[in-house]
């Protein structure tokens, strides 16, 4: 019963946070970049949490191959650089269009 009473305790606080910003209207009438800010915020965590996880997993897959056969690191070295290379890419790309939104905003 109480878990309950939490649970709408929650949404009721959660509606009291989102209906605030939804029915000021100073923020509309000046542009309202708050959700713009968040939005370009989330995104470049996202990119580059995912981004960081890529990158350790082909660094450690890089290694994996050189430990096992250390003639190779010639070989796998390059490849895995490139890879890094275009794995940081895509968050820098992402952090150009969140700056790209929030310019429009």
């Amino acid at each position: 019963m109480q878990s309950k009473s939490l649970k709408v305790a929650a949404v009721a606080v959660a509606l009291f946070l989102v209906s605030t910003p939804a029915f000021a209207e100073g923020a509309a009438a000046s542009g309202g970049t708050g959700w713009g800010v968040f939005g370009a915020v989330l995104g470049m965590g996202i990119a580059a949490g995912i981004c960081g996880m890529g990158q350790g997993r082909a660094a450690a897959a890089a290694l994996e191959g050189i430990a096992r056969n250390p003639q190779a690191a010639g070989k796998i070295q390059t490849p895995m650089l490139i890879a890094l290379v275009f794995i940081e890419t895509l968050v820098l790309f992402t952090f150009g269009f969140g700056y790209l939104a929030l310019a429009a905003l």
